[in-house]
């Protein structure tokens, strides 16, 4: 993907989530853009998409991860370095975890 590709694609993922009235799972990101972006992509272009929000807005708009959690015992996966779905929950070993869901919120 050529630079200018990925800035376009981080700005449409943005107006993606200010548009959106709830938080939005990387599938339904990937599913708006209309593309055939695998979702290790679109965590990347979150990652990025975050800086640039927080940069341009002056930090009055940050991007938002609601952390992932397992659906079978609750456990909230909250030290993550990076935005993304584990395949496991560590405490059950259960793979009914729901992926992180994202949005932007805007402060005074």
């Amino acid at each position: 993907m050529r630079p200018e590709e990925a800035a376009t694609t981080r700005k449409r993922i943005v107006e993606i989530l200010r548009r959106s009235s709830r938080p939005l799972t990387v599938d339904e990101i990937a599913r708006e853009l209309g593309t055939d972006i695998a979702a290790e992509d679109v965590y990347e272009h979150l990652v990025h998409a975050a800086r640039s929000l927080r940069a341009r807005s002056g930090g009055r708009e940050i991007l938002v991860m609601e952390p992932p959690y397992c659906k079978k015992c609750g456990y909230v996966f909250k030290n993550l370095n990076r935005p993304r779905k584990p395949s496991r929950c560590p405490r059950c070993k259960g793979e009914w975890v729901a992926a992180p869901r994202f949005t932007i919120v805007r402060r005074g």
